[in-house]
């Protein structure tokens, strides 16, 4: 009798099976809770970012393969744990992007030819349907609503921008302080559509001396 060759499992199949063990059998993974990990997840989102700033530099986009590892780890703990107590897994969390993302983006997924006449849409126009959609989803309350309060104030101040100019509400800074005046360059970063978060890192790299230097 022939037995069937057993493929190697796929890594990403294989990565929800290691997570698993390693919260039975590691003591210090067993303990973990999402609160607990939650250091990490942000350390590891950081981490990711200076890793593509390195890479515009120097071409070597190595660091950024590693980070995204420790990123995507943090996401497959957070799954193992919630799929402990039954809540979800990580196939119900990729279930949930695959639906998102094929219900903000009718362009590709669904049939939009009626609004564009069948025309490729510019990439604005794609992130505007994006907005649109997830505004219907979200339904908010205010231009607040959903903005987690530990955004870092550069980037907080750029989504609220955002937020009013979509409903119509242009804005004003409302004096000439120090933070009206930081305001009024969020308005202009965001009416040439730049991220001022990322032009500030980009300015303090540009002043700081090299390592060694």
């Amino acid at each position: 009798m022939t037995l069937p060759v057993v493929e190697d499992p796929l890594p990403v199949v294989e990565l929800v099976e290691t997570m698993a063990r390693l919260r039975r059998e590691c003591p210090w993974k067993a303990e973990q809770t999402h609160r607990s990990l939650s250091r990490y997840l942000l350390e590891e989102t950081h981490e990711t970012l200076e890793a593509i700033d390195s890479g515009d530099r120097t071409g070597s986009w190595d660091d950024l393969r590693e980070e995204l590892g420790d990123l995507l780890l943090q996401v497959y703990f957070h799954a193992a744990i919630a799929a402990e107590s039954g809540r979800f897994d990580i196939e119900d969390v990729a279930a949930d992007l695959i639906a998102k993302l094929h219900r903000r983006n009718p362009h590709v997924f669904g049939d939009a030819e009626g609004e564009t006449g069948g025309r490729p849409l510019e990439p604005h126009e794609v992130n505007e349907e994006w907005q649109r959609i997830k505004a219907a989803e979200k339904q908010r309350a205010s231009v607040t609503d959903g903005l987690p309060p530990t955004l870092p104030a550069l980037l907080r101040a750029d989504k609220v921008v955002d937020r009013l100019e979509r409903a119509g509400t242009p804005v004003v800074a409302p004096g000439d302080d120090l933070g009206s005046r930081l305001l009024a360059l969020v308005v202009e970063a965001h009416a040439a559509d730049v991220d001022p978060e990322q032009a500030l890192r980009d300015a303090v790299r540009r002043v700081t001396p090299p390592p060694g230097g």
